[in-house]
This record gives structure tokens, sequence and C-alpha cells, in this order.
């Protein structure tokens, strides 16, 4: 359950022996997988079960490193040099690191971002609810993403905001993925101006030599968090609110 003094359910230990199941398909198939680390939960909250298990995370990061590249997504950024592992720096290049940007009003959480060393570092814009460009520092950043709310009761979003979001990936060499226009289901229109835009980031590595990344090309039309067996996996090691496992 959200909230700061709410208790957080853990999922049992099946669930978090999954990534290593996806890493010995992946080594046997001699392919990487791309992982959503935690879409059910912040990974840099401030919460006692959180800070308990991350250490957890961190160790299944490490053991399944050759072959799954995780992704971690936090709206504080300001806590992330806190909740890396005692190795980091230097940044561990299967790990990269982003945070939410919804509108203008959070642009300030990129320059926090950007303070921390990692592979990638990106901008999750979605739900979008204003334009961010005016107030957004694009320096450091290498891959955004783009995407209207969806659900019932959705809220609007303007394609120029998306627009000047692409023209200044572009003016800073930055990837940009856009995922979908604000609709009543997830994934509708995922085009924009007719054009199916979902490019990739290059990764950094350790010694400061960029490479190409493996697990999806500018033109795969998968979300870049959609579960999928052989490009992106979903690891969720804390339920949604309201929900009891293991």
């Amino acid at each position: 359950m959200w909230g700061a003094d709410k208790h957080r359910y853990v999922t049992a230990d099946q669930r978090w022996r999954e990534p290593l199941k996806w890493a010995r398909e992946a080594r046997a198939a001699n392919q990487k997988i791309m992982v959503f680390g935690n879409s059910l939960y912040d990974f840099c909250e401030d919460h006692p079960t959180i800070n308990e298990i991350r250490t957890r995370i961190w160790d299944l990061v490490d053991e399944t490193r050759d072959v799954l590249i995780w992704q971690f997504l936090t709206k504080r950024p300001e806590r992330l040099a806190a909740c890396l592992p005692r190795t980091w720096p230097p940044f561990w290049d299967n790990v990269w690191l982003g945070t939410s940007v919804e509108n203008a009003d959070y642009a300030y959480r990129a320059d926090h971002l950007r303070a921390v060393d990692a592979a990638v570092r990106f901008l999750s814009i979605e739900p979008a609810l204003g334009n961010v460009v005016p107030a957004l520092n694009m320096q450091g950043i290498d891959w955004c993403l783009w995407g209207g709310e969806s659900g019932p009761g959705f809220r609007n979003a303007d394609h120029q905001w998306a627009r000047d979001l692409l023209a200044a990936c572009r003016r800073q060499g930055t990837a940009f993925f856009f995922k979908q226009s604000a609709a009543a289901r997830s994934g509708m229109h995922a085009t924009l101006d007719g054009r199916e835009i979902k490019e990739f980031p290059t990764p950094r590595t350790v010694a400061g030599v960029k490479r190409r990344s493996s697990p999806a090309s500018a033109r795969d039309s998968r979300p870049a968090h959609a579960p999928s067996r052989h490009r992106t996996q979903t690891a969720l090691p804390v339920p949604p609110r309201g929900s009891v496992r293991g």
C-alpha cells in the first residue's frame, strides 16, 4: 500500500527467482534481455521494507549482469546516490537509471539524475501533463520516453509537447521514444504525426567508450518496459497496493 506509514508487501521467493530463469534462457540463446526493475514501487523510497530488500535486489542484478540489463525509475532521484551498491562508482554497465518528469514542475529531477554516473540516464515523461522543455536541462540525458496518460478519466496531452521534446532531443543528441498518446487504453495511438519513433540509447561503458545497445533497436515497436520473452521482461519484487503475496 502507498503512504509513508503503510506496510509494503514483498513477493514470494518464486517471483524473485524469475530473473534467474530469464538469465539462463538469455545465456542459452546468446542474447541480452532488458528488465524493468520496479514498476510497482519506487526503488529510492526511504521506507523500511524497501531499504531492507534493496541489497537483495542489487545481489540479483549483479548475479545476472552478463545478460540482463536492468532499468530503475524513481521519483526521488535526490536519493539515488544513497541507494546504489557500495561498489558504485564505477557504475554497473547493466543498470540504466531514470526519473519521472511529468511536467515542468518536476524538471529539477533531471538535475539530480545527472549528478549520478550511469550507463544510461533516462527521463520518463509519462504521464505527460505539460510541456517540460522550457524548464528542462537535457545535458547528460541519454534517453527520453514520452507518453500520454491512459485509463478511465485520462487527462489529455498535447502532441506539441512531444514535438518540442523531440526537437530538444535532436539538438542534444538524445534518443527519443514515443510510447503513446493520451487514451482510454495503454498503447493506443503510438505514432507522432504519423511516424513511429522508438529510439534506444547507446550506453556508456566503464571505460568511457559507448557501445551499441543490444536488447532493442531504434525500430523496435515494443514499449521500453512492456513484457516480452526475448526482448523485455518485468521484475516486480513488490506487488501493487492492496495486494498480498508470499
